[in-house]
């Protein structure tokens, strides 16, 4: 940590984007042409995932990479009136900045496509402010809580999972989507690792075709996961811990007026939940209750 600097409480890596989201009260079909609303917000897994934290009352710091293109400038600004450290960001001169572009119909999310080629063409060079010092270094490693997704390239986080800069991190993992969740992989067996995946993305890291969130999380437990948390929508969620087994809750009834960042709010809330201190199941119910208000669109984005 450089000296005279504050630390974050807790540091966001993966994508920060611009989500551009479509969503019409209309079931949707291959085709279909509906009205509806299209709103632009900053987004991507890991500024989900922050943005919630800073509501919960934390001060996480982004490592990405964001372009210095007219987007990239306009993205730092809102991350800095949300409450984000943006001290850390990598700041590409020839890659432009990542969009997200989601459509959700009424029956839930209908297509997605996420562009977030700059982020893996960024590489490691995101990853500079836990090697030179400012956040930590080899021989004195960052030693809190770390946020990861999936949208670093295979690569990269295979490398992660065996640098000495996290051996003393408390990390926290998510898929970028089921198509990247398999890139995880390689952090899987992470002894400090936390995994927090929906059924599909389970389904893919244990290789094991479970049917419901509590079977899925014994499955990874029984391939060494640590920790894991899996969601299935409105279905049972569970929480499997290796060595103190798995629970469940069931979770709350709304109406779901959006889909896209509901994993990230939960895993949001969980985090700050345990670092509160509350009981194992207690964490669970918070994590549930948030993403519930979330779904129902009472908290804003």
């Amino acid at each position: 940590m450089a000296q005279g600097t504050t630390p974050p409480d807790i540091l966001c890596i993966g994508s920060v984007l611009w989500d551009i989201i479509g969503r019409s009260s209309y079931s949707l079909h291959p085709g279909s042409d509906v009205p509806g609303r299209i709103t632009r917000l900053p987004g991507g897994v890991a500024m989900n995932i922050a943005m919630t934290l800073v509501r919960l009352g934390l001060t996480p710091a982004l490592l990405t990479a964001i372009g210095r293109d007219a987007e990239g400038a306009e993205l730092i600004a809102a991350c800095a009136r949300l409450g984000l450290v943006t001290d850390y960001i990598y700041r590409s001169d020839d890659l432009p900045t990542d969009r997200y572009m989601a459509i959700e119909g009424a029956g839930g999310l209908a297509a997605a496509v996420a562009d977030a080629h700059s982020l893996e063409a960024a590489g490691d060079k995101i990853l500079r402010p836990l090697t030179d010092g400012r956040l930590g270094s080899f021989g004195g490693p960052w030693s809190g809580m770390i946020a990861l997704d999936g949208n670093l390239t295979e690569a990269l986080l295979a490398a992660i999972a065996t640098s000495p800069a996290f051996a003393r991190a408390d990390l926290r993992l998510a898929p970028a989507s089921p198509g990247k969740a398999e890139r995880l992989r390689p952090l899987l067996n992470h002894p400090n690792a936390t995994l927090y995946v929906n059924l599909d993305e389970a389904r893919l890291l244990s290789q094991h075709d479970a049917a419901t969130a509590p079977e899925a999380a014994a499955a990874l437990l029984a391939r060494g996961a640590r920790r894991v948390l899996v969601t299935n929508g409105a279905q049972p969620c569970a929480d499997g811990w290796h060595g103190q087994g798995v629970i469940t809750e069931l979770p709350p009834r709304v109406m779901v007026a959006r889909i896209t960042g509901a994993g990230d709010t939960f895993m949001a809330a969980h985090i700050v939940a345990e670092r509160r201190a509350l009981p194992r199941a207690a964490a669970l119910h918070a994590a549930l209750s948030a993403a519930a208000l979330y779904v129902s669109g009472d908290v804003g984005s």
